[in-house]
């Protein structure tokens, strides 16, 4: 990945990106506004005709003033084009009307990160998720995902599935290849993986571990499935040393996980993992490493989304570059024995084995 090794820019194109940088969160929410209050469908139902806005006005509960500046917005988001005072859907506007990434990712933002945000230099300053209290009272996010308010919590959740869930078909046989009988899945949080698993093999023996409010949620959704004789739970805090996990494990799973943590904690947990483990046993991890990215849309994506982890989820941790994640499962004794980067929409499967 070159993506950022030169500069790409004129001086006339680096100032234009810093205004919209400039603009940035009034232009979030007027993109948001066209969305959400249906100009953006009554432009696209026009098709190539186009709309005026006395016609737009005609579907929409807005006024003239409220339509026309939320339009002329519009034009300069390049949501929207112009002639013959009709207007018409550019593919920016498309996407970010019809995208099911792009609106999963636009209402992460707006419902999980936008006001949190405002506390990011706190965060980065003080090594501390000073943007929570905009969602709770709890030291880091992890105990208050099941309590978060709506529609965080919905936001929450279709973020983080929307991306693991793809990559859940394309990394089952490569995790059961060699037929594992116990598996822990660590972070197991709503219990779609575990579930998917038994569904997969119906021999394996599945632990999920994770907190009460986490255990809580799954063990509803896998006792509604029917699985609740394949699936046990371990509740603990996976950041409490005195607490060794259990032992004897052929497999340990761990999705989108490692990145909630700092690098001494990773390294930490993963040492624990090692000590789980039966001789020849896997450890699978499942993650998005933004300097494994095909796009650069997507690798910027996930640099940004480290900035949540550090104003709202932990203060600590991020999405990581494979030099520093590589860095912590090598101190951990362990080895990547397999690296597959097309994984899903964006992941990266690790196995990793005792060194």
């Amino acid at each position: 990945m070159n993506f950022f090794t030169k500069e790409t820019k004129t001086a006339l194109q680096a100032k234009e990106q810093a205004l919209w940088l400039a603009f940035a969160p009034i232009a979030f929410q007027a993109s948001k506004a066209l969305r959400d209050l249906g100009i953006l469908k009554v432009v696209a139902d026009s098709g190539t005709q186009g709309v005026t806005i006395e016609e737009i006005l005609e579907k929409v509960q807005l006024s003239r003033y409220s339509a026309r500046v939320l339009l002329e917005a519009g034009l300069g988001l390049e949501m929207l084009i112009v002639n013959n005072k009709r207007y018409t859907l550019t593919k920016t506007g498309f996407f970010i009307l019809n995208d099911r990434l792009t609106r999963i990712n636009m209402d992460f933002s707006a419902d999980v990160c936008y006001k949190a945000m405002y506390h990011l230099q706190d965060s980065l300053v003080e090594g501390k998720p000073r943007g929570l209290q905009e969602l709770g009272t709890w030291e880091t996010i992890y105990p208050g995902l099941s309590l978060l308010p709506e529609p965080a919590r919905t936001s929450w959740f279709n973020f983080d599935h929307y991306y693991s869930d793809l990559a859940f078909p394309a990394v089952l046989p490569i995790v059961f290849e060699q037929q594992p009988k116990k598996l822990l899945d660590i972070g197991g949080n709503t219990g779609k993986w575990s579930m998917a698993c038994a569904g997969y093999d119906p021999d394996v023996q599945v632990t999920i571990v994770d907190l009460p409010a986490q255990v809580n949620v799954a063990q509803k959704n896998i006792e509604e499935a029917g699985l609740q004789h394949r699936i046990d739970f371990y509740i603990t805090n996976i950041l409490d040393e005195s607490q060794p996990f259990a032992q004897g494990y052929d497999v340990i799973w761990m999705s989108q996980f490692l990145d909630c943590f700092s690098e001494p904690e990773i390294i930490s947990i993963l040492r624990r993992c090692r000590e789980a483990l039966n001789e020849g046993g896997s450890i699978f991890i499942l993650e998005p490493f933004w300097d494994r990215q095909q796009f650069k849309s997507a690798a910027f994506c996930l640099q940004q989304t480290s900035l949540y982890f550090t104003a709202i989820a932990n203060g600590n941790s991020q999405m990581y570059h494979t030099d520093d994640f590589f860095s912590c499962i090598r101190a951990a004794g362990l080895e990547v024995v397999l690296e597959n980067n097309d994984v899903g929409l964006s992941y990266t499967l690790l196995r990793c084995v005792k060194a």
